[in-house]
């Protein structure tokens, strides 16, 4: 067992993965994690049927800046505080895998986990930036994705680069995504939670 399994990832992880599971992962900077981070989740799990979902705290998110992030510690400790969720599992693994971007994070954790089924999790807010990302195809030729919709982004979601990009791999039917060959995506639209870590800071809610 690889050291950084044993130091980042919860020992229900670990198994979940070894066990060849259905496995969402959710990156982002949890600056701070919220309400909306957990309800996706729960979204994700029901209707994709996922065994668990991976929040992958990340140290430094490259298209963020880092004045007014707060410290990896405590972005940790109020995301594991936030998920409270048997099948919600936190981490900041790619300080331990030495990646900075989602692609390599990705290739890393597959490479790792060769068993583990892994759908890629991202807000609809996402993917109206997802083109941004470093190497975004490939990330989408990797894993399948699973796109929950975030207030006010339906639109720019759907009409983005990366959903017109991938239009012909769009799918709709949630409970296939994790056995679909990428790529593949579906877009889930459900009631919406309206907290964002941007609200949260700019009432002082966050240090």
């Amino acid at each position: 067992m690889a050291r950084f399994e044993a130091e980042i990832l919860p020992v229900q992880a670990q198994a979940q993965a070894a066990a060849g599971l259905r496995i969402g992962l959710l990156g982002g900077s949890f600056n701070p994690a919220h309400a909306a981070h957990r309800h996706i989740s729960l979204i994700a799990l029901r209707r994709l049927r996922l065994d668990g979902v991976w929040w992958l705290v990340s140290p430094q998110n490259p298209l963020k800046s880092p004045e007014g992030m707060a410290p990896l510690a405590l972005r940790l400790e109020r995301a594991r505080e936030t998920a409270n969720h048997p099948c919600i599992h936190v981490s900041a693994v790619e300080l331990a895998l030495k990646t900075r971007f989602t692609v390599d994070t990705i290739h890393a954790l597959r490479a790792t986990y060769a068993q583990a089924q892994f759908v890629w999790l991202m807000g609809g807010d996402s993917l109206a930036s997802f083109h941004l990302w470093r190497r975004w195809r490939e990330i989408a030729s990797t894993l399948p994705i699973g796109v929950i919709a975030r207030p006010e982004f339906t639109m720019r979601a759907l009409c983005s680069p990366a959903a017109r990009h991938l239009g012909e791999s769009r799918i709709f039917d949630p409970a296939n995504l994790a056995g679909c060959k990428p790529p593949a995506w579906v877009f889930i639209q459900e009631a919406l939670d309206p907290a964002s870590g941007t609200h949260l800071r700019s009432r002082g809610l966050w240090p």
